[in-house]
């Protein structure tokens, strides 16, 4: 029997497990970081938490007789991905990493791409703006800089502390989201400009 460990916690990462864990041949374990009290049901067993780095995660490959690893972490999740392939490298084992492609912009889409949350800021400019910040809670700290702006933020879990602005709304959800249902979204809150990363 092949073990497979999957770093997950994407769609993507457990609709692999979903397919993975039908094969007799195969024992799938999910790991996820534990960033989330309530993260989505996966089909296979799951493991939570850190490892301690390139180093741990080596160990952990070769005390579980790991045979593939699976890197199918979120796009800008560099520093697990980095571990992974180190981790990998040094327990002689095959690294297989499972990509969502970004977002390519279309003819009269109209996108502004900085490099980070601190751009992000300063391009949405002094005149008081609707905004709708999907970057997650942990990032979204830096927009405490522009209060003057009303921000809708969405994240997969409830935003403690909120953020020291005057005007917010916060909705929490786990993706992934319809066409649609973001229409109304942002038709209903009139949100004139969006933040987000490029994550496919």
């Amino acid at each position: 029997m092949r073990r497979i460990l999957i770093l997950g916690g994407t769609t993507e990462a457990r609709r692999l497990a979903e397919r993975l864990v039908e094969r007799v041949e195969l024992k799938v374990t999910v790991s996820l970081a534990g960033r989330t009290t309530a993260p989505a049901a996966q089909s296979a067993p799951v493991r939570i938490g850190g490892f301690g780095g390139a180093e741990g995660l080596a160990q952990y490959l070769a005390s579980e007789r790991v045979d593939v690893l699976i890197d199918a972490t979120h796009p800008y999740a560099a520093g697990i991905s980095a571990n992974a392939a180190a981790a990998a490298a040094a327990a002689r084992i095959p690294l297989l990493a499972l990509r969502r492609p970004p977002w390519a912009a279309l003819p009269g889409d109209c996108w502004m791409e900085v490099a980070d949350t601190g751009a992000a800021v300063q391009a949405l400019g002094a005149e008081p703006r609707r905004v709708f910040l999907t970057l997650g809670k942990t990032e979204i700290r830096t927009f405490a800089r522009a209060p003057q702006h009303y921000y809708l933020v969405r994240s997969v879990e409830p935003v403690d502390p909120p953020l020291p602005v005057p005007h917010a709304s916060y909705i929490t959800g786990r993706g992934p989201f319809t066409e649609n249902a973001d229409r109304v979204l942002l038709a209903t809150h009139a949100i004139d400009v969006i933040v987000a990363k490029n994550s496919g």
